[in-house]
Order: C-alpha cells, then structure tokens, then sequence
C-alpha cells in the first residue's frame, strides 16, 4: 500500500468517527429537547390544573353565606389570598410547587368555613323550628287562657244569675174589705179593695241570706200599672228575711179610693226582687 491510499484510508476512518460523534450529539440533543418539551408541557397542564382549582375556589368563596360579621370579613380576606395567588400563577411569578401548597391551604380553610357555615345554617333551622313550635304552643296558651276566661266569665254570670230568687205557686186573690173591718174574697173588680198574691220562695243555697225586696207589678187589662202610695213604676212591696230555704209569703196591693175601682178584665202579676221578675201569674176580674 502506498502512501497516498494510506492517507484517504486515515481520513475516511477520521470522517467517519466525526460523523459519528455528530450524530450522537445530534441525538442526545434531540432527546433532550423532547424531554424539555414534555416537561413544558406538563408544566403547563399542572399550571392550568392549578389556575382551574384557584377559579374554582374563587367561586366557592363567592357562594358563601353567612350573617357573622367576623366571618365575612375572614373569608373577604381569603378570597383576597386567592385572588392574589391566581394572578402570580397566571403571571408565572409563583413557583408552581409552592402555588399548588398554598392552593391546598386555601381549600381546607374554604372547607372549614362551609362546615362551620353548614353548622350555622342547621342551628338556625332548628331555631327557627323550635321558635315556630314556641310560637304555637304560646298561642295554644293564650286561647286556652281565652277559653278559661270566658268560661269564668260565664260562670260568673250563671252563678249571679242564679243567686236571684225565684218563686211558684203564686196565687192572686181580690179581697173586699167589709165595714167592720172584716176581709172577704172576692172576683168582682168593683167590689175589689186589696189584691192579695202569695207565693212560695223557693230554696237558694247560693243566694246571698237577708233581707230581700219583693215588690208586685200590677197591670190591668188597660195595659197600665197599678200604683199604690209611693210605689215608683210598682204596685206594693214588702221586705222579707230570707234565709235560703223556702218560705211562705203575702204581699198586698190597696186600692186606695172609690176614684180607683179595678175595672173588669185580665190582671198580670208580676213578683220581682228589687227590680227582676222572679215569676208571674194572671187572674180574671169580672
């Protein structure tokens, strides 16, 4: 071999081992820039996994509500944090590392504020249903009350009513008087003097015991009462002591003049204490 094959023979075999170690560096520089590319890549997917999360959180946050004061005021502030740390990622001017950490804090305060809004909210329902069974029992309370008053109130009626007396057996009878001085019975309206009425009180464990006014109310088949000295709108009365058990007793109507004589007709008599009619009774006059 001469000198001029062994010199192309060492500059092929140079040529060749540049070609090789270019094409290593060729690859390793492709490899590097693929593994750079995919790396970009996820770095850009993790950043916007993290701004997703931070708007999502910041929706979250804008949900949010409560009527303590204090409260509020803490979840502006946080709601400023994430703000804040969502324009650094956005910006790349926060290590993805430490945005994604800090991501995580924000989120468990968030959960804390929603459990203990929840809670809140639950306690308040409650309230609301134990103030809304408060109200009406209160009101079941009062109609009671309402209920109770006025069956006191009827009571009280029923049992002053009751206290007044009543009477039966009530007869009515004219009585002539003679010259004498005699009495005699009679039905004839111009021989009348005196109307007799008697009757029977009955017993009255309730009626206050003493002495009671029982007054007669005449009224003739003219339709006007008869009167007799100074009886006002009455015919006669008379005091009587009672002691709530039944008693026996008379009251007299006089007629007071020959001016005065009854004329014929259908009599109604009407016994009253002090001023309530406690039973009546007609008689015919002829």
């Amino acid at each position: 071999m001469n000198l001029t094959s062994k010199q192309s023979l060492i500059a092929i075999v140079v040529l060749a081992v540049i070609c090789i170690f270019l094409g290593a560096q060729l690859y390793i520089g492709n490899k590097n820039y693929d593994d750079l590319t995919n790396e970009y890549g996820q770095l850009e997917i993790d950043k916007e996994q993290v701004v997703f999360d931070l708007e999502k959180m910041r929706f979250s946050y804008d949900t949010l509500q409560t009527e303590n004061s204090m409260m509020i005021a803490e979840i502006a502030a946080q709601r400023d944090r994430v703000d804040g740390l969502l324009t650094k990622v956005k910006n790349g001017n926060w290590a993805l590392g430490r945005a994604k950490k800090e991501a995580e804090t924000l989120r468990t305060i968030m959960k804390g504020y929603i459990a203990t809004i929840d809670s809140v909210n639950q306690l308040n329902q409650a309230l609301t249903v134990e103030n809304s069974e408060m109200r009406d029992r209160v009101e079941e309370v009062q109609d009671r009350n309402s209920l109770l008053e006025e069956r006191q109130e009827n009571m009280s009626e029923i049992i002053e009513a009751g206290r007044v007396l009543q009477c039966s057996e009530i007869e009515a009878t004219g009585v002539r008087i003679l010259s004498s001085g005699r009495q005699r019975e009679t039905s004839r309206a111009d021989r009348t003097d005196m109307i007799k009425v008697c009757f029977t009180l009955l017993e009255n464990r309730i009626s206050e015991p003493g002495s009671k006014l029982i007054r007669l109310r005449i009224t003739g088949p003219n339709e006007n009462v008869l009167r007799s000295g100074d009886e006002d709108g009455y015919s006669a009365s008379r005091t009587i002591d009672y002691a709530n058990e039944r008693l026996n007793a008379c009251v007299f109507y006089t007629n007071e003049g020959e001016d005065d004589r009854l004329a014929p007709g259908t009599y109604l008599i009407e016994v009253l204490e002090d001023e309530t009619v406690i039973g009546s009774v007609t008689t015919d006059m002829r």
